[in-house]
């Protein structure tokens, strides 16, 4: 897409937000102001949506679903508390059984009895092949998860599973509704019907989602009685609507945050993550797929110049999915830039300097297409520099902006500025992005890559109940994304919010990539109170 089509759209798009906005807040108040909202209602900007509002089809799998609630829930401090269950789970010395007691009372939105068939149901609709859930892999431990009673869950294991409690906090669909439709198609995908804090009121594809508190809630009805995502892809239009009063809250780049900094009545908060900006190196694609163009990108890259001049300092390099201040981390796999050595890797492999600059092999000219999505700036601006220091090396790259209805069918063979991550154990990103076997499986292993040696560490850190022996199998991951990166990853991006400030009880987790919907200092809007 050209700059000028890029413009246009843009246009076309804060036009369509404004007149949203408009018909939205009927009294748009100042920059700092509600927008003539009520105390007890916010409206939030956030940069994605999901597919589907089901948890049957990966809608909330990490928590936070507003809709929903898992047996378990992450708190501020990302530690596991009970939530659908009464108590944390019953672990058996062989680590194969967990047994979970469920909270007493508990009802759906809609008045009928939350119980153990319903999470029986939950997991093994999940687990059923037919069912069109791309995070089912993550399930792949559990044998059988049977109800003993109505308030008791037993779920058997096919081998120890570190972190499997955390799976847990997976939300609870009613079997009595869901049950008795279609579970890729049916209604219940976009009309939920759940146990947590929110009731969904409408969704706007493209628009909005709303919410309105329940009144049955297990924990309490919500202060905030009205809760609207506003959904706007574009990063300059959410910074816009901010200002205009349309919104009380947004997700925006660090350099876009920075515009609010001095705002009376805004305050900005900053999440740290586990959200990695990365670029797909496909396997199939003749200069991309090549271990030499691979390894010479990968230290041809600056960067610290692009957390520097892209986050504003707010993130740090990414050297793989695993940040560096993790405990998981493999000290040693930092690459440092050094253009002179990515230059020597590609003569030393045959790729030689055309007349134009640019490297060519056995006739094939080092070129390939990057695609970012859409409004999307801190993707462009990645694509950008990342083509930028590849033509220093000679490697011609070509940024193209798309949908992922355009981008989606040409991930097989073209470039992608992706992102990914989740918080936790290493499992969590590492089996769906590296593992062979989910090559070409929707958005899992964008990059097609196929390592044996990372396939087995993959499936060792998986199995292994014994820490170390797990940290050995992803220090082997690690090091094996030096010898042959299929992704070249670029940086761990901080999560920047700003917020009108009229609410007590806001505070940020440790985030996954998926921010915004699930994430933000709205993770727990639930608890927030109007200030006095």
């Amino acid at each position: 897409m050209t700059g000028r089509s890029i413009r246009a759209a843009a246009a076309t798009a804060l036009a369509a937000a404004l007149t949203f906005g408009a018909a939205a807040c009927s009294q748009p108040g100042s920059a700092g102001g509600t927008g003539g909202r009520a105390e007890d209602s916010a409206v939030v900007g956030i940069a994605y949506e999901p597919e589907t509002l089901s948890p049957l089809l990966g809608y909330g799998k990490d928590g936070n679903s507003k809709i929903f609630d898992g047996l378990l829930a992450f708190d501020a401090d990302m530690k596991l508390r009970p939530a659908l269950a009464a108590a944390l789970p019953e672990v058996s010395d062989d680590g194969l059984t967990y047994t979970y007691r469920l909270r007493k009372g508990v009802e759906f939105s809609d008045g009928e009895p939350f119980g153990a068939g319903d999470v029986v149901f939950t997991y093994r609709t999940i687990l059923d092949k037919r069912t069109n859930n791309p995070s089912r892999t993550e399930l792949d431990v559990v044998k059988d998860v049977k109800a003993v009673g109505d308030d008791t869950v037993v779920f058997t294991l096919k081998y120890p599973y570190a972190p499997f409690a955390q799976r847990t906090v997976l939300p609870i669909a009613p079997e009595h509704i869901a049950g008795r439709q279609d579970v890729n198609t049916g209604d219940f995908t976009t009309e939920p019907v759940g146990t947590g804090p929110y009731i969904l009121t409408g969704w706007s594809k493209g628009e909005k989602i709303s919410f309105r508190a329940n009144p049955r809630y297990w924990g309490g009805a919500p202060a905030v009685k009205k809760f609207t995502m506003a959904i706007i892809k574009d990063d300059d239009v959410r910074a816009t609507r901010l200002r205009a009063g349309d919104l009380d809250g947004a997700i925006l780049p660090p350099n876009l945050a920075k515009g609010f900094g001095r705002d009376a009545g805004r305050k900005t908060y900053t999440a740290t993550t586990y959200d990695y900006r990365t670029v797909t190196l496909p396997t199939g694609n003749k200069v991309a797929g090549d271990t030499a163009v691979r390894r010479a990108l990968d230290i041809a890259v600056d960067r610290e110049a692009m957390v520097n001049s892209i986050l504003s300092g707010a993130g740090k390099p990414a050297y793989g999915p695993v940040p560096i201040g993790s405990e998981w981390f493999t000290r040693g796999t930092e690459r440092r830039h050094d253009l002179a050595a990515a230059k020597e890797i590609l003569d030393d492999a045959g790729w030689k300097p055309g007349k134009d600059g640019i490297r060519v092999k056995d006739g094939v000219r080092a070129a390939f297409p990057l695609w970012y999505l859409t409004g999307d700036k801190l993707r462009q601006d990645h694509a950008l520099a990342y083509a930028s220091d590849a033509k220093k090396a000679g490697i011609d790259i070509t940024t193209k902006a798309g949908t992922w209805e355009v981008i989606e069918p040409r991930m097989e063979h073209d470039a992608v500025l992706a992102g990914g991550g989740a918080p936790g154990d290493p499992d969590f990103d590492q089996y769906l992005l590296l593992n062979s076997r989910l090559a070409g499986d929707g958005f899992n292993n964008m990059a097609h890559y196929d390592n044996p040696a990372v396939d087995k560490a993959l499936e060792d850190g998986r199995r292994s109940g014994d820490k170390a022996a797990r940290k050995a199998a992803y220090d082997t991951v690690q090091r094996e994304l030096v010898k042959n990166p299929g992704y070249t990853f670029l940086t761990h991006i901080d999560h920047v919010y700003v917020v009108n400030d009229r609410w007590d009880g806001l505070s940020t987790q440790v985030e996954p990539h998926d921010h915004g919907l699930a994430s933000g200092p709205w993770w727990n809007v639930e608890d927030w109170t109007p200030k006095q």
